[in-house]
């Protein structure tokens, strides 16, 4: 047995800047431009390696183990998605639907800005609250690149875009993983999220329009910019207050997007916005090719069934897929978990980051019928046949598709190796303290704490996990409400989502705009620490000034 170890170097300040040193070399190798970002990904790899057995002491064998793990966890099931949903793109593209598709789209709407509110803002919580885990992210870039947005645009915006659903994604996968770790009601966590988040779904369609078209951009299409925020946070907030924490994205994904096409069609703005670049500089739209005129032919009932039949059938397998029920079934026909020898349940997290000396699993879960790359691909398979592609074509395809993402696969790989062994070793966890030490602010920091695990891990639900009992703890130590923590853990966390590593690798394979992911960083890096420190002072107002907590108790 090997126990974790968070003060290595018997001071907080340096064993937290030795802590900081992998993820920081993962963020300035990217954001420098200048290294590729499968091999920054590797590199970062072997820094994490060398920091947890040299500084963390952790043994080698196990640190290497752990960084295997990773490597195939980075691919079942992350990378599995993102292959599947360019394979589902590769395909529309080749039979022509993409086509009619971004007819469908500019009959609803020619203007880029409201477009962007249609597809990267509601249609991606809709794929958010079905699935989660970078589906939101690969569909919409794709569809964005293929309504002809510059590739920053269409990878960038659609990471703003995919923040206020993330707490509920996945049926609502956070709110239970938060629940799993600190004992606490996930009716009552979901409640507290949604009184949370709400602001946030109001605020971030207004923040997405400016980013890409600037303050007076923005301000010409305000009305509908308000109709699709309000008709999203308010379902939002009664949904999660009052039904359940399951349903809420996709409840409020569906009614915000029929209320904003219903809108449309009593009002459009006086001037449309046509071009597909970010306002300012923006040195991706030289890499695009020269856009054809959109034919404005209005659709017959027909090709508009057609273009859609692809996107239906994906939202049908994908609210399957994420249903709990069906996965215990699928997973009874197939599943096999294997436990890492000389790691699984021979690490032990420590006070007082648990409660007690608490054995970490080390399993790779094999569940091929469940993962939600299974259901895109069956989604994908099911589309390709009733577009008219046979089985010799669309084997052709994903021999395409795959040569395509292989360079981004090994970098979500590298990503999550790096994940599962700062979990493993602690050393995410020594970051955690730092947040911790923080006393009266702990409320805006706990906030930031969540933002943080996510941009280590790429996840939320993995966030709430790593981090979900520290909150609680920390919390009842400083007379906070445990509750209200736990769910700014989670509320924190949505906003490190669009800085994730992994996150930004498959918004650039999305776009088809490779080996440019530090650009891709360095445009969304400071909307992510302005959102997420917005979070944190909301956060604090309820802790001290509005103690929302005490009326969801109730």
């Amino acid at each position: 047995m090997w126990n974790q170890i968070y003060d290595p170097l018997h001071s907080p300040v340096l064993s937290t800047i030795a802590a900081a040193v992998p993820v920081v070399t993962l963020l300035v190798l990217i954001a420098s431009g200048r290294v590729q970002a499968h091999i920054a990904a590797i590199i970062a790899v072997i820094v994490t390696n060398l920091i947890t057995i040299f500084v963390f002491t952790m043994p080698a064998n196990m640190s290497i183990r752990a960084s295997i793990l990773g490597i195939v966890t980075g691919f079942f099931p992350i990378g599995w998605i993102v292959l599947n949903v360019i394979f589902l793109y590769q395909v529309t593209v080749t039979t022509g639907r993409f086509e009619l598709l971004k007819r469908a789209v500019g009959g609803v709407t020619e203007d880029r800005r409201l477009q962007l509110l249609l597809i990267a803002f509601s249609f991606g919580a809709f794929f958010e609250g079905a699935s989660g885990f970078g589906t939101p992210v690969a569909i919409t870039g794709a569809v964005l690149i293929g309504l002809g947005f510059s590739p920053l645009a269409a990878s960038g915006l659609s990471l703003i875009a995919n923040t206020a659903p993330v707490a509920f994604g996945a049926l609502g996968t956070p709110i239970q993983g938060l629940a799993s770790v600190t004992g606490l009601d996930p009716y009552i966590l979901g409640a507290m999220v949604g009184r949370q988040l709400p602001l946030f779904s109001l605020i971030v369609p207004f923040w997405v329009v400016w980013a890409f078209a600037g303050w007076k951009g923005m301000k010409d299409v305000w009305p509908a910019i308000l109709v699709t925020g309000v008709t999203f946070a308010v379902p939002q907030f009664v949904i999660s207050n009052y039904v359940n924490p399951w349903i809420v994205d996709i409840g409020a994904s569906l009614i915000s997007m029929g209320a904003l096409i219903l809108f449309l069609k009593v009002w459009q703005p006086k001037q449309l916005w046509l071009s597909p670049a970010l306002r300012g500089h923006d040195e991706s739209a030289a890499t695009m090719a020269s856009a054809k005129p959109l034919d404005k032919t209005p659709l017959t009932q027909s090709e508009l069934l057609s273009a859609l039949l692809p996107w239906i059938i994906v939202c049908v397998v994908m609210l399957i897929w994420g249903n709990g029920a069906f996965k215990t079934w699928a997973n009874g026909i197939f599943t096999w978990n294997y436990a890492v020898p000389e790691l699984h349940q021979m690490i032990n997290k420590m006070p007082p980051v648990a409660p007690a000396a608490t054995k970490e699993a080390a399993v790779f879960g094999f569940t091929y019928l469940s993962f939600t790359g299974t259901g895109m691909l069956i989604a994908a398979i099911l589309s390709g046949f009733l577009m008219g592609v046979g089985p010799g074509r669309l084997l052709v395809e994903y021999g395409r598709t795959i040569r395509l993402c292989a360079i981004s696969l090994i970098t979500i790989s590298a990503m999550l190796a790096i994940g599962t062994l700062t979990r493993l070793s602690g050393v995410d966890a020594t970051l955690g303290l730092a947040f911790a030490a923080t006393g009266v602010l702990y409320p805006f920091f706990g906030t930031l704490l969540g933002w943080l695990g996510v941009a280590l891990t790429g996840s939320d639900t993995a966030s709430n996990i790593l981090f979900g009992n520290l909150q609680k703890i920390t919390s009842q130590q400083l007379g906070l409400s445990p509750i209200l923590m736990a769910a700014a853990n989670s509320s924190g966390g949505v906003m490190g989502k669009m800085i994730d590593a992994q996150s930004i690798v498959v918004a650039s394979t999305a776009t088809n705009w490779y080996g440019h992911e530090g650009r891709i960083l360095r445009f969304v890096f400071w909307h992510s620490i302005v959102l997420a420190c917005l979070v944190g002072v909301f956060v604090t107002l309820q802790a001290y000034v509005y103690p929302f907590t005490e009326l969801v108790l109730k």
